[in-house]
C-alpha cells in the first residue's frame, strides 16, 4: 500500500449517517482525511472547481463514498459524470446507499462504480456494515491519482 494516505469524500445528504459513517470508519481504524459534501453537485463542483468553487488536488489517493438519494444532482448522475471526465475517472467510487434495488446496483457498476455496498436500516446492521467497509478500505489497493485538470 501506498505511504500516502487516502482522502476519503463522503457525498451523503444525511448528517446522521455521514457522522456515524465517519465514525466507525475511524473506529475500524481508518484515520484519513474526510472530506463531507451534501449533493452531487457539491461533489462535482469540489472534484471540478465548477461554480466557482476551490477545486480539490487530484494528486495523491482519493475515494468517494456515493449515497444515491441526494438533492440536486442524485449519486447515480455523480457518479455517471465522474467516470466520463478523464480528470476524475480514476478515482474509485464506492456507492454507499440504502437502496437495493438489482436494478439500481447493476446501473452503477455499467456507469463504472468500483464497490456498492447497501446501509442496513437497522442501527447495529448498519454499524457493522460500515466497520467491515473500514477493514476493507485497509487493505484495498488503490490508483494514485496524479491527474491534471
Amino acid at each position: 500500500m501506498s505511504p500516502d494516505p487516502v482522502t476519503i469524500i463522503l457525498a451523503d445528504d444525511d448528517d446522521g449517517h455521514a457522522i456515524l459513517v465517519q465514525r466507525n470508519l475511524e473506529r475500524a481504524g481508518l484515520m484519513n482525511g474526510f472530506i463531507r459534501v451534501k449533493d452531487g453537485q457539491e461533489l462535482l463542483d469540489l472534484l471540478t472547481g465548477a461554480d466557482g468553487a476551490q477545486a480539490l488536488p487530484l494528486t495523491g489517493e482519493l475515494m468517494i463514498l456515493l449515497d444515491i438519494n441526494m438533492p440536486r444532482i442524485d449519486g447515480i448522475e455523480a457518479l455517471r459524470q465522474i467516470k466520463l471526465n478523464p480528470a476524475t475517472q480514476k478515482i474509485p467510487v464506492i456507492m454507499l446507499t440504502t437502496t437495493d434495488d438489482p436494478r439500481e446496483v447493476d446501473r452503477c457498476y455499467q456507469l463504472g462504480c468500483n464497490v456498492y455496498v447497501t446501509k442496513p436500516v437497522d442501527y447495529e446492521g448498519f454499524i457493522d456494515a460500515i466497520r467491515r467497509l473500514g477493514l476493507f478500505l485497509q487493505v484495498v489497493k488503490r490508483p494514485r491519482t496524479a491527474l491534471s485538470t
